[in-house]
């Protein structure tokens, strides 16, 4: 087993197995859950695509199975699959457990920061393909999502983003070579800011965002047409 498949294992292994919680009861929203994750996966895997193919980013052969799909390996093909699973997981368990936290003043002060920093951080560093691409698109969605629609579930996915933050340190930690000598992913410096958390760049922050709202849009939307379907 390769290194990155053995993450991708670590990553998903809870969220699946704690999605039967009485309390919490994930699977029953799988058939909200996986149209989402097809849908937004399928545009990242193909943004993947093109930037491994550019040399924006790319794998060390070593810590990787060898199973490519396209131009992509198997594992970072699971990873837009298993990451988003469990960070919507996340989102549903801090949901069951802490139904009333809705901090308003801190949901609008992220909200700004994305969009403030999306735009700023994209528009300054155009030439830096991953840099003006996750930045401005996570102030675009964060524009339509929170100040023009003003979507009543957004409090719950900024509580859950900044949990996930705790496991997306540690999953990008080890794919960004904290604890190798070299990275599973690498990313070329003409195409990100500069500035690392450990060794993640910061951009990954912003592009995690990116997919992520729109899942939980998606989700959203689709559990309720759910919900509405079954009450006719």
């Amino acid at each position: 087993m390769s290194l990155y498949g053995w993450v991708i294992i670590a990553t998903i292994s809870g969220p699946f197995l704690l999605s039967f919680d009485k309390k919490v009861h994930f699977y029953s929203n799988w058939k909200a859950l996986f149209p989402a994750l097809l849908a937004i996966g399928t545009i990242f895997l193909i943004w993947d695509s093109y930037f491994t193919t550019n040399g924006v980013w790319g794998f060390t052969a070593e810590y990787i199975s060898g199973i490519y799909i396209a131009n992509l390996p198997l594992e970072e093909v699971l990873f837009f699959l298993v990451v988003p699973y469990a960070c919507v997981f996340i989102y549903e368990v801090l949901i069951a457990y802490f139904p009333t936290f809705n901090n308003k003043k801190l949901t609008s002060i992220f909200a700004f920061f994305f969009t403030f920093s999306g735009f700023t951080f994209g528009i300054t560093h155009l030439e830096n393909w991953y840099t003006a691409t996750a930045c401005i698109i996570s102030a675009l969605l964060t524009l339509g999502f929170y100040f023009i629609y003003r979507v009543s579930w957004y409090s719950q996915f900024v509580n859950a983003f900044l949990v996930a933050l705790v496991p997306f340190i540690i999953v990008n930690g080890i794919l960004t070579g904290a604890v190798t000598e070299q990275p599973v992913v690498w990313y070329s410096e003409l195409h990100i800011m500069g500035p690392r958390i450990i060794t993640i760049p910061m951009e990954d922050i912003w592009y995690n965002y990116s997919m992520l709202l729109p899942i939980i849009g998606i989700y959203e939307y689709l559990k309720k047409k759910f919900i509405r379907f079954k009450a006719n």
